[in-house]
């Protein structure tokens, strides 16, 4: 696929645009004044693998909670600010990497030249956050709603704020939980700026249904090029934002670290309790870092032909497995040890 050009924006000690990797990142849930909640929070989307963490900052109890944060933790950290301009120069003071903002709603235009300048002076970029429910009202009269084309115009306000205030170092983000108007509405914006864009569906809902409307907004952007960070908003916890976010990724082929695993849906051959073995086998490889691809399958018909070219593989049979490499039989295991002796021959790869 053709990667949109975009320019390099640095963010702490990552590099998104420009023909960087697309980046992971998730949100902080836990209470914005509680730190040592924040910290386990954050610690464990480290150990997940999130690359960007961004933390509510609503009053300055909040502002110390990131500025200890800041201390203890390696990714970078993004400041969201709502309304208070004076928020977000607390938050710089603090050390933060990045200002989420949407330069409309923190008061007159002086305000935004504050923050601005003082983004600007320590080389932090400013994301520019749109939403559906953002949208000023002479737009939404203007086209009706929240269209798509309402939410790419006021984008564009927001980034001509900046553009007068000399500040050029921006993300740029237009999310809906209509998957159809926020895959519209980042197209308008991809084809008129080069400015980085986060992607995500907001308000995606449960696990079920995010992991639904997120695979189909933000994929179907990803295979035309666009997007160069993605955030899986889900009500749960963070962590499987992540775990989303790289299966993502990993489904498309744009960042292949970890096992990729194939599974045949099973049918009246099979003689193994296949959707176990399967669950277990994913949760055993999903933190191993090798870009190899796993097969489990039912029998001996989907397994070492149909699967021949993954990496290693299980077929499963009566009461035992088949352990299989490129095709090729290794040995017939017992059903117990299906999924140690596969872990052996991984670890041999």
């Amino acid at each position: 696929m053709n990667k949109r050009a975009s320019r390099q924006v640095k963010i702490g000690n990552k590099i998104i645009g420009g023909g960087a990797p697309v980046l992971v990142q998730s949100m902080l849930n836990a209470p914005a004044e509680d730190y040592e909640k924040n910290l386990e929070q954050t610690l464990a989307l480290e150990k997940a693998g999130c690359e960007i963490v961004r933390m509510a900052v609503p009053n300055l109890e909040a502002v110390k909670v990131l500025a200890k944060l800041k201390e203890k933790i390696n990714i970078p950290l993004v400041a969201d600010i709502h309304f208070d301009y004076k928020l977000a120069l607390e938050s710089l003071e603090a050390g933060v990497d990045k200002i989420r903002i949407n330069p409309g709603n923190i008061g007159d235009f002086s305000n935004v030249e504050k923050v601005a300048s003082a983004c600007l002076s320590k080389d932090v970029p400013i994301r520019i956050g749109v939403n559906s429910g953002s949208v000023e009202k002479d737009l939404l009269k203007k086209y009706g709603g929240a269209t798509p084309e309402a939410m790419a115009e006021s984008a564009f306000r927001h980034i001509e704020l900046l553009e007068k205030c000399d500040f050029y170092n921006t993300v740029v983000s237009i999310k809906s939980s209509d998957v159809t108007k926020m895959v519209k509405a980042y197209k308008l914006v991809a084809e008129k700026c080069d400015y980085p864009l986060h992607l995500g569906v907001t308000e995606a809902g449960t696990e079920r249904g995010s992991l639904i409307k997120s695979s189909i907004g933000i994929g179907s952007l990803l295979l035309d090029g666009i997007g160069d960070t993605i955030r899986v908003s889900i009500t749960d916890t963070p962590i499987k934002e992540v775990y989303a976010g790289f299966d993502i990724l990993k489904a498309l082929e744009l960042r292949v670290e970890t096992p990729r695993i194939v599974s045949c849906p099973t049918c009246g051959r099979t003689k193994i309790d296949l959707v176990s073995l399967a669950t277990e086998i994913e949760d055993a490889v999903k933190d191993i870092k090798k870009p190899i691809k796993i097969a489990v399958m039912g029998c001996a018909v989907n397994g070492p032909g149909e699967a021949k070219e993954a990496d290693i593989g299980v077929a499963g049979g009566v009461n035992e497995g088949l352990i299989f490499k490129k095709g090729e039989i290794l040995r017939k295991v017992a059903e117990k040890d299906i999924v140690s002796e596969l872990l052996k021959e991984i670890e041999r790869i």
